[in-house]
Order: structure tokens, then sequence, then C-alpha cells
């Protein structure tokens, strides 16, 4: 059950679980970006900043929210001490729960909220009063927005979206929106642009990790981030309106920025160190905030979760186990005898995906492939689909790659031209002839799976029985000085 209430009683119970650093003296140029990348390689804890180089000691940066497994668990209400295959089975029977039941938490309009401690509006605003990092080395600016959420509105229909989509900070008065193509926000924005109207936002840059991992995930267009939140807490999300576009902000929020982004009006974005691990496209002309009113509360703290190489990438890990619940979801009731699906963090939670089948007839491997790279989860940005036997761990990468290389060929692969692709992969060409069009890039579906017609013939594997394994390891692991951990 989740029990917290806003970010800060999140933090306090990360820190019962022990999940929760506190590092003081940090400097926003590069080393707070880089010390979230160790943890984050480590999966490790929670990182909470605080006396800040040139800033009050109070204001604080918090990093890593959903780099841990427990913390993970303990953001959605989960036991904290499950395994990876535990996590991904829960998220697959409570996702469909949610969403049925998303209608019934809309969010609660309420008339006070921390998030009011301090509204600042017009002139007065000064964004620069919020210790904002440089994330990596090669980037184009401060970076306000990472583990952030734009709130905007569909004009036609009145549904509210939660979309994570970075924003640099231009100056004291002004962010930019960096959406792109197919992104919710995206559609809403487009929508004023054509009627020659700004588009109001909010953005939200201090918010629990549940609101946080909800406006990162691929929901559904016509279900609002702000219900599927209520039905995961069960409870209504507290939000105040907006003085300046009426558009729901969450009460308990650290900082919040409400504004309009007016069509026709850009400034340079860019570069930024992307989650594939590279730094994605060039500068460019963006559309961007343009600030109305500023709230945030006494002793802000700036949430963080800075794109980088994986496994550094700071919420790469939760994006493999959230996003593998999602995929497995899509393909069960289409491919029987399945035991497993993983999206391994190596690729981002994209590029690799991962399927264990207990093999039923000829063709058995060959349909679960296609499956899966062809579903609503599966089809954007894949490039290496792999199905495994039953006796392969997926959410093992050295298992699934000794599978790859002891049981299949390069030959048998089926290679698929032209699925859809992402504007930002480092494989998509750049040049002036493209710009604008739709990214394509082909994929390959691995069989690393023992041949079906003779399957009972291949050699035996040549490791201890798994009972054999707990045994030993039950008995003999205090010998070896906590060094041997998994069977």
């Amino acid at each position: 059950m989740v029990n917290f209430e806003d970010l800060r009683d999140w933090i306090d119970q990360a820190k019962k679980i022990d999940e929760l650093a506190i590092i003081e003296g940090a400097d926003i140029k590069y080393e707070i970006g880089a010390i979230c990348q160790l943890s984050a390689k480590n999966q490790g804890q929670a990182i909470l900043h605080r006396k800040i180089k040139g800033f009050p000691p109070n204001h604080g940066v918090i990093t890593n929210l959903l780099s841990s497994l427990k913390n993970i668990n303990l953001t959605y209400g989960l036991p904290t001490e499950s395994s990876i295959r535990d996590t991904v089975e829960a998220f697959r029977k409570k996702i469909p729960q949610w969403t049925r039941d998303a209608e019934n938490f809309h969010p609660r309009v309420v008339e006070s909220g921390t998030i009011l401690e301090n509204v600042v509006e017009g002139e007065a605003i000064n964004l620069n009063v919020f210790p904002v990092p440089l994330w990596h080395e090669l980037d184009g600016g401060p970076y306000i927005g990472t583990a952030d959420l734009w709130i905007t509105m569909d004009p036609d229909t009145g549904l509210v979206n939660c979309g994570n989509y970075r924003a640099q900070l231009h100056d004291g008065k002004s962010v930019g929106m960096m959406a792109t193509h197919g992104h919710h926000g995206r559609f809403h924005r487009q929508k004023y642009f054509d009627r020659g109207q700004p588009c109001p936002a909010v953005l939200v840059v201090g918010q629990d990790p549940l609101l946080f991992a909800n406006s990162a995930s691929p929901l559904s267009v016509d279900l609002s981030e702000l219900d599927f939140t209520g039905a995961v807490r069960g409870r209504p999300l507290p939000v105040i309106k907006g003085r300046a576009t009426g558009l729901p902000i969450p009460a308990n929020a650290e900082i919040a920025i409400e504004g309009f982004i007016d069509p026709g009006a850009m400034k340079k974005e860019g570069k930024f160190g992307e989650w594939q691990g590279y730094y994605a496209g060039d500068l460019t002309d963006q559309p961007f905030l343009r600030a109305v009113t500023l709230y945030y509360r006494n002793d802000p703290i700036l949430t963080g979760a800075p794109p980088a190489k994986p496994p550094y990438d700071d919420a790469g890990f939760w994006r493999s186990v959230f996003y593998s619940a999602l995929l497995y979801n899509d393909i069960a009731g289409n491919v029987p005898g399945v035991k497993g699906v993983w999206r391994p963090v190596v690729g981002g939670g994209y590029y690799m995906q991962v399927i264990s089948i207990k093999q039923q007839y000829g063709g058995h491997a060959t349909h679960a492939g296609h499956a899966l790279a062809h579903c609503t989860s599966g089809a954007y940005n894949g490039r290496y689909t792999i199905v495994v036997d039953d006796d392969i761990d997926p959410y093992d990468l050295e298992d699934v790659m000794w599978a790859v290389c002891t049981r299949s060929l390069p030959t048998d692969a089926d290679i698929i031209k032209k699925p859809r692709g992402s504007h930002s992969d480092p494989l998509w060409h750049r040049t002036p002839a493209r710009a604008g069009l739709d990214s394509t890039n082909p994929r390959a579906i691995i069989y690393a799976v023992k041949p079906y017609e003779w399957r009972q013939d291949f050699a035996p594997v040549n490791i201890a029985g798994e009972e054999l394994r707990k045994e030993v390891f039950a008995r003999w692991k205090d010998n070896f000085n906590g060094r041997l951990k998994t069977i």
C-alpha cells in the first residue's frame, strides 16, 4: 500500500529502509550528475543533496529516486524485499487493475497545500534561485526538468496529461519544452498552436516518485496520469487549480512553474545527454514555457533523473522493470507457455527484449518472437528480441547471452525492416533532406532456444541442479565472508 503523501514522506520512508543517502557540499556543475550516475550504476540509494555550493543550505536536489529495486517497490506500495521477477509479476497483475480503477480516482481539488507556501507572479519570478544542475559535460545548459512532469490539457476533450519531457532552463523566466513526436503533451500543444492560441502548461519539478514514474510511463492516450496515480495510491490526489491556467497542480509538490507556450516563439535548445547513452540531436529551435506564476515550498527540493549511458541512467532500472510488465501483459494472452519477459537495462528498457517460453509446438519460438516485436509495447524503438527456453532466467543477462552463444545461429535470425524507431536513435542519420521525417530502424529476432524437433536430444547442461545448489548455499554461504550471494 502506498502510504506516503508527498516527496518528503517518501524520503522519510526511504531512510527507514536504508535507501537514502545525504550528501552535503556538492557542485551543480557536473558533480551532482556524476554522483547520480555512480549510484545508478550500482542500483544504489536515492541521493539527497544539501548545502549545495552557491545556494541556501536547505535547498535540495534529489536524484536516483527509482535506481534501486527496494525504492521502486516502496514507491508503488509493494513488498520492498521482492525480487525482480516478483516485482514484474506484481506489476503485471496490478497495472490492469489500476487502469480500470483510474476513472474512480479523479484528483480532489483543495484550497490549500504546501505548494502555496511561496507564490511569485510576473516580473518577480526568478527561476535561477533553484540549484539546477549541469548534468552532463556537453549539455547545452542546465536542465531544470529531468524527473519532471508537464501538465497539459486537451482543448477538445478536457483530458489532463502529465508527461516527462526534458526542460532546459533558459533564463530566470523561461524553460524549454522538448517533447518529441508521438507524445501526448506535444499533441495538446499543437492543438492550441493550430488555433493560433498559446498552450497553457505547468512544469512540476519536485513531486513524489510515483507521480514522476507515472508521467514517464507509456499509458493510454485516454488515461490521465493523475487519475492513474490516484488508483495506485488508493485515494484521489489533492490538487490546487493554477491561478493563471486553471490546470490541476499537485498540492504537495515542491516546485511548480505555471505559464504559457506561445505559438511560433522559439529558443535554442540542447544538446543533452539522452537515455541511449549519447548526446542526442543538435542545437535546435524549440518551444518554451513563459513563466507566469511560480509556486514552491519552503526549503524546496528539486527532483532529478538525468539519463545517461546504461546502466549509469538514473531511471533506467525502473524503466526496465515497469516496461517489462507492460510488455508481458501485451503478449500474455496471445502466446502460451510464457515464463518471463525482461527488457534489460543495457538496452535502456527498449533496445533489447527477452522472452522465456516452455516450447509446446513447432514454431512456438517464432510465434513468441514476432508477437513480442510487434505488440503495442514492443513495437517502438526495439533492436533485438531474444527468445530463450524456460530453463534460462530472462532476468539474468549473462544466462541469456549464454543461450544466445550456444543455442542460436546467426543464419536463423529473422530481420524485420522499417518498424517504428526514435529520432534520438544514434544510428538515425540526420541530414537536412530527412529533417522532420519519422525514423525507422531494422530489428532482429534471435532464437536462442533448443531446436524444437530434437530438443529432447540436446546436450544436457553441466551445472549442479537447483535444489542441490540451494542446499549447498544454505549450508556453506557463511564460509565465504559475504561474497556468496546467489545460486
